[in-house]
């Protein structure tokens, strides 16, 4: 089989991953007949599900399976839920992992709210059972992708992105959750300090290296492979990798040509010459490059570990991160 097969990245927490399910079901359920509907509409929507495989791929390496790795495994997937759920509000999205969103049929009230309920689940599940190491780490990186988040769209705004911003954009926004998965997964396991560092760098590696290959799949995709049109980015007025590197070294002429095409977001009609331009000018090739690097410092993270399937899975999955199609 595929060791690149999400299926078989999981292979070491099947029967885990059954009992995660249980867990976050029962962390959703409420009395209030409004909330306990939406929420089984979510469950409907099972994704991926990366982030909780890697809470308990990480507590597996790190010593051991244990109820706080479910816990902490719920708190950062209801987290996850929440920040889509709201994400669907301010972006005005009818479609979520192809089911309707909840704003789009519960309207954005209801649907704001419901992201306030998740977050305020998860927080409860640390609370009630003393995890403040959990807490003390999740409140930190509400406060980074909100930070981040914000840092991009007042950039959008005046489109002066540069790399370095960039990084601390997608840091922020993507990366955090993603290394909390790992850190929170090793300290529901050990007390080493070593490995709970080494699990949280893999982790926000990984998330560096996701996220350059999304802004890579803007330009490259289509709609039947990523789910998204082809040039979505460019619509919304986000200067990603490919973009920025292409910019710095074509023409300043022709960069201030792509800059005022982007600057129409919604109403642009260039976004194929803006695609065409990145191409040209070896965006893609050099993104490529950057999440090549990332993913490569991820798996020298997991060198103070002793080999095992969970360490395997957690290689590969670097690898169907880097290499993905949606």
């Amino acid at each position: 089989m595929n060791k690149l097969n999400l299926s078989n990245i999981q292979k070491p927490i099947i029967e885990e991953l059954s009992h995660f399910d249980s867990v976050f079901k029962n962390n959703l359920k409420s009395d209030v007949i409004l909330v306990d509907l939406v929420a089984r509409y979510i469950i409907k929507q099972k994704g991926k599900r990366i982030r909780p495989i890697l809470v308990l791929l990480s507590a597996k390496l790190a010593g051991g399976i244990t109820e706080r790795s479910y816990r902490g495994a719920a708190l950062v997937e209801l987290l996850h839920t929440a920040t889509l759920v709201h994400d669907d509000v301010v972006d005005g999205a009818e479609k979520r992992r192809s089911f309707p969103s909840i704003n789009a049929i519960w309207k954005n009230k209801i649907a704001v709210l419901m992201g306030d309920y998740l977050l305020s689940r998860g927080l409860m599940i640390a609370v009630e059972n003393n995890d403040f190491d959990f807490l003390k780490t999740i409140t930190n990186t509400v406060k980074r992708m909100s930070e981040g988040e914000l840092l991009q769209m007042s950039k959008t705004r005046k489109l002066n992105i540069n790399e370095e911003t960039y990084f601390r954009i997608i840091s922020d926004k993507t990366a955090s959750l993603l290394s909390t998965c790992c850190e929170i997964g090793a300290l529901s396991s050990t007390n080493n300090a070593d490995q709970i560092s080494a699990l949280k760098n893999f982790g926000e590696y990984l998330g560096l290296s996701f996220q350059i290959r999304d802004d890579i799949l803007d330009y490259i995709g289509n709609s039947k492979i990523i789910g998204k049109n082809p040039g979505r980015d460019i619509k919304d007025k986000k200067i990603t990798l490919p973009l920025i590197y292409a910019l710095r070294n074509a023409d300043k002429n022709e960069s201030s040509k792509i800059i005022r095409y982007v600057k129409d977001g919604e109403k642009n009609k260039k976004v194929e010459e803006v695609i065409d331009f990145v191409k040209q000018n070896g965006g893609l090739e050099y993104a490529e490059k950057v999440a090549f690097e990332y993913s490569q410092k991820a798996k020298d993270s997991l060198k103070i570990f002793q080999s095992s399937e969970s360490y395997t899975s957690l290689e590969s999955l670097v690898d169907f991160v880097v290499s993905r199609k949606n």
